[in-house]
């Protein structure tokens, strides 16, 4: 740990701060920065988004937030996409977060895996009436 644990009651006050300011009916979309590579085999150190960071804790590449407070289904009112982590991947890019991790810090109950967040917001996308993207605006910006 890069610093000392923050209450997840902390990031749950800033996202009721700033789904008070969202316009009815919308969805939020924060991501996480990406990893900077200084060559073929190596890694910059990771900085998380701020906006990320302030409003779910989390510090970890390849994760995204998703807000719609006016969802009908109230388990998609919030929803925290994070890699799938594995023993694998633990080796090589060191220990990630599990989902059970991930609701600890963040408090947010919905955590599911990075790869089904396409597959998730298209279908939450058809009720809203608008976005708010956060998202890594950079030319050389990796996709997951």
């Amino acid at each position: 740990m890069r610093y000392t644990p923050v209450p997840s009651s902390l990031f749950v006050k800033n996202r009721a701060d700033f789904i008070a300011q969202m316009k009815e009916n919308t969805i939020a979309i924060l991501t996480s920065n990406d990893v900077k590579h200084n060559n073929a085999d190596d890694v910059m150190g990771f900085a998380q988004n701020n906006d990320l960071f302030y409003i779910s804790g989390m510090d970890q590449e390849e994760t995204v937030l998703v807000l719609y407070p006016n969802a009908y289904k109230k388990e998609n009112k919030a929803i925290l996409f994070v890699k799938e982590t594995n023993e694998h991947i633990k080796i090589w890019d060191g220990d990630k977060l599990t989902k059970e991790k991930a609701t600890v810090i963040s408090g947010i109950e919905r955590v599911e895996w990075i790869q089904d967040f396409e597959k998730v917001v298209q279908l939450m996308a058809f009720e809203a009436d608008g976005f708010y993207l956060g998202h890594n605006e950079h030319i050389k910006r990796v996709t997951f």
